[in-house]
């Protein structure tokens, strides 16, 4: 079982209310081999929602921070505590995320500034599935799985 995020599987729960519609995930959620979680609405947050990124400070604590400057990182963690939860219950081994996102992203996110520059480092819930032992993939990488 994979868990994906639930905007590559097209549903409509991005920041700005749109998806990310993928193929090859929605074909695996049909074949009931995926299961769609969005972690930034599983942490309490709407949609739409305000656009965030995430900051480091000088020992490598992240926050997340929205383009208004509120602080969000209670919700970014909750949403990634439920989702690692939801991983469990359904013995996901494999999560397929969106690239770049505060949440989701794996390699690369954006640098907090809000300049489209991007940064090597991955969001708060796959981050949290990696150091648990579930592989995280991005749809840029996922269609050799």
């Amino acid at each position: 079982m994979y868990i994906v995020s639930s905007c590559l599987a097209g549903i409509n729960c991005r920041y700005d209310g749109k998806s990310n519609e993928n193929k090859f995930v929605i074909e695996l959620v049909k074949q009931g081999k995926a299961l769609p979680v969005c972690p930034e609405v599983l942490g309490g947050l709407p949609i739409p929602r305000t656009c965030c990124e995430i900051i480091a400070d000088k020992n490598g604590n992240k926050s997340v921070i929205g383009k208004d400057g509120r602080d969000y990182t209670t919700e970014y963690e909750l949403g990634a505590e439920k989702t690692f939860e939801i991983a469990k219950i359904v013995g996901a081994k494999k999560a397929i995320l969106k690239s770049k996102s505060p949440s989701c992203g794996c390699g690369l996110i954006y640098d907090g500034t809000f300049s489209g520059r991007l940064i090597e480092g991955n969001g708060l819930t796959a981050e949290l599935l990696i150091r648990n032992g579930i592989d995280v993939y991005t749809e840029n990488n996922c269609n050799n799985l």
